[in-house]
């Protein structure tokens, strides 16, 4: 347990891991992260949860509740973009918990960028990398089989930023709160909803759910 994390921390994220399925022994490396994030974020603001309980919930966790949609990616050696990742997120959770998964991390703010690179350093993620750079210029066409972003943007202007990152058969992981049934409506011509499924998060009660969006 890192020593500049509350003690109760570990069980409470234990708990979480176990509610979604995933392995406990993940925990030391995701609190290696957190522990990270609280050091750098009291000096670069690099979010806007201070409270490193808070971080398990709605950082860690919340990343965590849509591991399972990224591992075709793992089966089939896909890349993931995270798109305006911020801190790093939900991409550098995702690594850590699929070993096998190739994450780049899209994010044009430098105190951030500089933050994923040294998480990545310390915690040893060889799949994952950073791209610092605006979504919408990085010139990587073709080159992922799936893009996510985490309140980021509207599904439109997701696609509209990132589709050009997107191989033929490649499709938009969305992360958002209630079912987007406006967004989905106004979906640029030639994309379509492939799938639409609640997530649930362990201590978190709003509604989250992860959308599935694919070329026609």
């Amino acid at each position: 347990m890192p020593a500049d994390l509350p003690s109760d921390l570990r069980p409470m994220l234990e708990s979480g891991l176990t509610d979604l399925g995933l392995d406990t022994a993940h925990a030391p490396r995701l609190l290696a992260y957190l522990a990270l994030l609280v050091r750098w974020n009291a000096t670069y603001n690099l979010t806007a949860i201070r409270d490193p309980r808070e971080m398990v919930t709605k950082h860690l966790l919340d990343s965590l509740a849509m591991h399972a949609f990224v591992d075709p990616l793992v089966a089939s050696n896909g890349a993931l973009a995270d798109l305006g990742t911020g801190a790093g997120l939900p991409g550098i959770p995702l690594a850590i918990v699929k070993p096998g998964l190739r994450v780049t991390l899209v994010e044009s703010a430098g105190k951030k960028a500089r933050f994923m690179r040294q998480a990545i350093r310390e915690l040893g993620l060889d799949g994952a990398r950073v791209a610092e750079s605006r979504i919408e210029a990085l010139d990587e066409p073709g080159a992922y089989a799936a893009i996510t972003a985490r309140a980021l943007a509207t599904i439109p202007l997701i696609l509209e930023l990132g589709g050009h990152l997107l191989a033929g058969d490649g499709v938009l992981l969305a992360m958002k709160g209630v079912h987007p049934a406006d967004e989905l409506a106004q979906l640029p011509a030639g994309w379509v909803l492939r799938d639409s499924r609640p997530l649930r998060v362990p201590g978190l009660t709003a509604e989250r759910h992860l959308v599935t969006v694919g070329r026609a």
